[in-house]
């Protein structure tokens, strides 16, 4: 099910790229730098309401809330096609931003309260590559969508985002029956079922669910690594962004038509959902992270590298082939720092926050990226291309970073005695100091 949300969620924020090539800028006459500015708008909440909503879902019942998000953002998509200028657009992407902005860490925490730390980027990649099915099936759903045009005195642009945000409200009102809110209030499991999942959890954590206290804010607040890992982040959100948005237009400019444009960007995003799913099932079973941050960070490189390099009108074809070394290259990292970050936070209030802090101020990437690829530099797209690779590089460097301090750790928590911890704290003191206590090893 949270599958499910995050393709809806999105069609319902990249969707604005399927409607530029399907006439949305002509009709709502926008001029220069509007488009961008509209892009830019969505991303501007989620530096404020990403580590509330995180709050929030674990103080309330996480498909009560959830349902709230996905019905608000699909309530304003729809509104979102009845709009008829500049003005209206900038609103609506505002409140679509608005709305969407708690639903990927509250996904992403979710799934830390079912799966042990060595399942979790398989399941996170899982849910993340639908984001890539919904990138290819975009494409074509948007092309299906053209043909109504004039349909109701619309224009064909408008029904794609009146039609995707009636699906996202309908898909909400299930939330309560169909998305579980914890294994111990899972239905479809058996009373032993919920203990042992209970019992693996605690097992391989270390850490139990404990009652909220401030220090777990500031704990998070003051770990360096969360935003060393926030460069890590922003490899994919300022890369993937800049690429989402423009792709239909950088395949248009190749000398395709607006259908082939559309039809075109699906196997790029095919390509990038195996990707995803094939590296977290690599890193979860070698139980590592860092080579498969690294890895698929590098072929992005090369990808944006060779974009802008090659000349496009002349070499149209072989443009087409390095586009897919992007998505395929920027996708996987995202859920591979995720797991890294969910991996080495404890005790649970710590890295719902930590995690809510990734994604918050990682997610400003996305509003630097929907900037990049400007009309005037077209097909060349100078700042764009060497501005993603110049991000993936300093991603690559962080990824390092990160490998290096937590592998030094473990090297010294590997020298120390455990009967003399044990003897020196009790199991509530252990707890309480979570990823700090000499018996935690970091994920690598």
């Amino acid at each position: 099910m949270l599958a499910l949300l995050y393709v809806l969620a999105f069609l319902d924020r990249g969707n604005i790229g399927n409607a530029k090539v399907a006439g949305m800028n002509t009709d709502l006459k926008l001029t220069g730098p509007q488009y961008n500015i509209a892009l830019t708008v969505f991303f501007l909440p989620y530096a404020t309401f990403e580590i509330p909503s995180n709050v929030i879902l674990k103080r309330t019942k996480p498909s009560t809330w959830i349902m709230i998000l996905v019905l608000s953002w699909g309530t304003v998509m729809t509104l979102a096609g009845i709009v008829q200028n500049f003005h209206g657009l900038l609103i609506s992407r505002f409140f679509l931003g608005l709305t969407e902005t708690g639903f990927f860490p509250a996904a992403t925490y979710l799934l830390t309260t079912w799966y042990t730390r060595f399942e979790l980027q398989t399941r996170l990649a899982i849910f993340y590559s639908s984001g890539a099915f919904g990138g290819a099936f975009s494409g074509l759903l948007a092309f299906a969508i053209e043909h109504m045009n004039g349909v109701g005195g619309l224009e064909g642009w408008r029904w794609i985002f009146i039609l995707e945000g009636l699906f996202t409200v309908a898909v909400a009102l299930t939330l309560p029956w169909t998305l579980p809110n914890s294994p111990e209030s899972a239905r479809f499991l058996t009373p032993g079922e919920k203990t042992f999942l209970q019992r693996r959890l605690v097992k391989d954590s270390g850490t139990r669910n404990e009652p909220f206290k401030w220090k777990y804010l500031k704990d998070a607040a003051l770990e360096w690594r969360i935003y060393v890992a926030v460069i890590v982040y922003w490899g994919n959100s300022v890369a993937l962004y800049a690429f989402l948005y423009a792709c239909p237009s950088i395949i248009l400019d190749l000398g395709y038509t607006s259908a082939q444009a559309q039809l075109l960007t699906v196997p790029i995003y095919v390509l990038a959902m195996v990707s995803t799913i094939a590296l977290a099932l690599f890193s979860d079973k070698r139980k590592t992270r860092w080579l498969y941050i690294v890895i698929p960070y590098s072929c992005a490189l090369i990808g944006f590298l060779a974009c802008l390099c090659i000349p496009h009108p002349r070499l149209p074809g072989l443009t087409y082939a390095f586009l897919f070394f992007i998505p395929a290259g920027v996708y996987p990292p995202l859920m591979g720092i995720i797991a890294w970050v969910a991996n080495n936070l404890a005790p649970s209030w710590k890295r719902a926050i930590g995690m809510a802090m990734l994604c918050s101020i990682g997610s400003l990437g996305s509003a630097i990226g929907s900037n990049l690829f400007l009309q005037e530099q077209k097909p060349r797209y100078w700042l764009g291309y060497g501005f993603c690779a110049g991000t993936v590089l300093s991603s690559i460097l962080a990824t390092l970073t990160l490998r290096y301090s937590w592998a030094k750790i473990n090297a010294q928590r590997d020298r120390i005695d455990e009967a003399e911890v044990r003897a020196n704290y009790t199991e509530e003191e252990l707890n309480e100091l979570g990823d700090k206590s000499p018996l935690f090893r970091y994920a690598i």
